[in-house]
């Protein structure tokens, strides 16, 4: 078998001075960001002396001869209601989420707990019987600690990013007076903070956790990594809350904008005069940013989680092997290095002059970090691996080689790099398919409609094949082991992918408050660019989030059939296909409540600006404020309501079929969810980008074809909208949300899986 050649001390030293890099690398750059002052100087500068925050540029404002101290004041003054609306928003949602998690995490220790009856007694382990493990007692209590713990990681991670993002968003539309450069770099930095930050942290916690309970556990490591689950169920679970509640928050807001803003009164997007737009632009932080946070912190909770468990019962959990158990964690701190390379050529090696530089330049960013992350997994597969080993295989040992492991990790993080261009082409406007889209909408909103939907199922075909092809040869290779270091794989990168994600959100909100604020058109257009690149990288961020969670539910599936000692899961008995009809079911269950709830939401809004611009008089004038609060409290108060629906239709079914129907019914509902739900996720959010982008590519008029659609307010522009409109649950509160529920149920059921196997299936019992 042969010895890693990384010794455990230095294994020891090297995660936790990866994870501080990366926390000292996002301080560094919020510091950087930080520079570009929100208070107008007090010593306006001459026409000789351009010295701006530091900087010798001549400013348009100067040129245009606007009064620059006034649009930095109010530029601070709508920084500073979107933050608050956002911080008072997560405040209210994190508050009903506890009075969740609390309840959970006692259900948690009753269920595990009662497995052997709350005895405080060693028991035969579950893989090994001729050893003695720790009682299910301290499984019960240990997992919910960590349950607790990767609940609050990932709000924290969350309520971080929104932040970082309200930090940032004003000094983005500031710097965009300098150039298109200038903005690129502060947006960029400000969603490489969150990335970092997010990355290093997981990481960091989730290494306290596995050394603080290693003094307990001491050499029952099989107990310990399965107390371990709990910090990915704590993850994901709040992952779902922020993902859905943030999702209603958001697109409730943007469809009651547009609709009676755009469409209706045609006005432009983010103008002061529209009610819904400080509501609007609030959503886009706790939807796009404090969402996606914890959704791909989930992901990597769970990735590692599923790798840790199979890695327990195999011969490095066996032999105490504490160098190569920690292979997923040193793939990750490999990737926080890898990914702070390849920022700086985002920053600092390379400058964007150009508009039309930027979409290169993020696109460059996920190559970059794939090719150097392909070089430092071989390095962790040679150093920190013995040359072969034995992996668990559903009930048999298989043996597998170091290098057989990297060429798993390395497949999953390719094929990462190819859903995330597949979901560009399908994406962008600067390709065929978003231009076909664009076009149909010359004969109205209809064709618009059936074109979008059309690409959407169409831009299913790649993604799911490479998926298809990474499982098949990492499974091959190494078993379940392979899948779920292909998923960490996919999300070894996961500090460059969440930096490009956030950019998006930031450039957005940076052009809605230079609308707002009453800046040039030529400020207005530079953020527009900066905006469209990041619609489409949020479109390549959601195409990896899916991706991994395919992979990661998989992994996570694989783990629970081993845990609930389930030899083979036979698709023709009628227990297991009536879970594969029932699974396959709740993507579609969970998205018409997610929609509906959207819908609902929405309406309020649009009631309310209507009433808004037909009774406050010089509304439409400008000579008087709209009414912000009214539509940031109904955003609120939808969200919060509807959001608990979903989330206990995903949490609540692992465990009424666990405990009624067993666990072969269970991995039936757990294959048809993953199946079904990879499909529609995808679909349907490349269908929304899809829409969003056709209507921006009329907007910019950027070509010949486009010119002939626009300009704004034309009637394929109006369509255009539409279509955005109807886009826009889809692709940010049903699709994001669809892989929170596959890794979700596959998670709980892993850690459920004991009380499961044990008292599970009552009714099969009683019949």
């Amino acid at each position: 078998m042969g010895e890693a050649i990384l010794s455990v001390l230095l294994t020891e030293i090297l995660i936790p001075v990866a994870a501080v890099i990366g926390i000292i690398f996002s301080l560094v750059q919020w510091l950087l960001v930080s520079r570009v002052k929100l208070s107008p100087d007090r010593h306006s500068p001459s026409p000789a002396n351009n010295g701006k925050n530091g900087y010798g540029d001549y400013l348009i404002e100067e040129e245009e001869g606007l009064n620059d101290h006034n649009v930095v004041v109010k530029c601070a003054e709508i920084q500073n209601a979107i933050s608050e609306g956002a911080t008072s928003f997560l405040f209210t949602e994190y508050q009903y989420v506890g009075y969740f998690m609390v309840p959970f995490a006692v259900i948690v220790f009753l269920f595990l707990g009662s497995v052997e009856g709350f005895s405080t007694k060693s028991q035969p382990c579950t893989y090994s019987k001729d050893k003695m493990c720790k009682p299910a007692l301290a499984n019960a209590i240990f997992s919910t600690v960590s349950f607790l713990l990767g609940a609050i990681t990932s709000l924290v991670s969350g309520f971080l990013g929104m932040k970082i993002a309200t930090y940032a968003n004003a000094r983005t539309t500031l710097e965009a007076r300098k150039g298109v450069g200038k903005a690129f770099i502060t947006a960029f930095r400000s969603g490489a903070v969150m990335g970092f930050l997010l990355a290093a942290n997981g990481l960091l916690v989730l290494y306290i956790i596995i050394n603080v309970f290693k003094i307990y556990y001491g050499d029952d490591w099989e107990g310990l990594f399965e107390a371990i689950t709990g910090y990915g169920l704590g993850g994901s679970s709040m992952a779902l809350f922020g993902r859905v509640g943030g999702g209603i928050y958001t697109k409730a807001a943007d469809v009651g904008a547009d609709l009676v803003g755009k469409v209706e009164r045609n006005i432009p997007e983010d103008d002061p005069r529209n009610p819904a737009v400080i509501a609007d632009n609030v959503g886009d932080n706790v939807g796009d940013i404090a969402g996606m946070g914890s959704d791909l912190f989930g992901s990597y909770a769970e990735s590692s989680c599923a790798a840790l468990v199979v890695a327990s019962i195999s011969s490095f959990g066996i032999n105490h092997d504490f160098t190569s158990m920690c292979y997923p964690l040193l793939i990750s701190s490999m990737g926080i290095i890898v990914c702070l390379i390849t920022t700086l050529f985002a920053t600092d090696f390379f400058e964007i002059r150009a508009v039309k530089e930027i979409e290169p330049a993020l696109k460059k960013q996920l190559i970059i970090s794939t090719a150097l992350m392909t070089v430092g997994i071989a390095i962790v597969s040679w150093v920190a691996l013995p040359s072969s080993f034995t992996i668990f295989n559903f009930g048999v040992q298989k043996e597998v080689k170091n290098w057989e492991l990297f060429f798993c990790v390395a497949i999953g993080l390719w094929a990462g790099l190819v859903i995330g261009f597949v979901t560009e082409y399908y994406t962008s406007n600067a390709y065929s398919p978003v231009q076909d889209v664009a076009d149909s909408c010359r004969t109205g909103a209809a064709t618009n409609v059936i074109f979008g939907l059309a690409l959407g199922y169409k831009s299913v075909i790649i993604p799911i094949f490479a998926i298809a092809v990474s499982i098949f040869v990492s499974f091959s290779l190494a078993a379940m082991y392979g899948i779920a270091v292909a998923a960490l794989g996919m999300l070894s990168t996961i500090a460059t992918g969440l930096a490009i994600d956030a950019y998006g959100p930031i450039s957005d909100n940076a052009g809605g408050i230079a609308e707002m604020a009453g800046m040039s058109h030529r400020i207005r257009e530079r953020t527009d660019a900066l905006d469209a690149a990041g619609n489409t990288t949020a479109a390549i961020g959601k195409g990896f989030a899916i991706g991994s969670a395919a992979l990661v539910s998989l992994a996570l599936f694989g783990a629970f059939v081993s845990r609930a000692a389930i030899s083979t899961v036979d698709v023709l008995t009628p227990k297991v296909f009536i879970g594969l009809l029932v699974g396959a079911m709740l993507p579609y269950w969970f998205s018409a409540m997610t929609m509906k709830s959207v819908g609902s939401a929405a309406l309020k809004m649009v009631e309310e600006v209507r009433r808004q611009f037909n009774t406050i008089p010089g509304l439409m004038e400008g000579t008087t404020k709209p009414d912000y609060a009214t539509c940031v409290k109904i955003s609120t108060d939808a969200s919060i309501k509807e959001m608990i629906p979903p989330g206990a239709l995903v949490m609540l079914t692992p465990l009424i079929v666990g405990t009624f129907f067993g666990v072969e019914t269970l991995s039936g509902v757990l294959a048809g969810a993953l199946v079904s739900g990879v499909q529609i996720a995808i679909s349907a959010s490349n269908t929304g980008g899809a829409w969003d982008n056709a209507k921006k590519y009329i907007e910019a008029g950027a070509s010949e074809h486009a010119q002939t659609l626009g300009p704004k307010g034309s009637d394929p522009h109006k369509a255009a909208v539409i279509g955005d409109t109807i886009g826009d649950p889809l692709k940010d509160t049903s699709g994001p949300s669809l892989n929170i529920l596959i890794k979700l149920m596959a998670v709980e059921s892993l850690v459920f899986a004991p009380f499961f196997a044990r008292h599970g299936g009552l009714l099969f019992k009683l019949l």
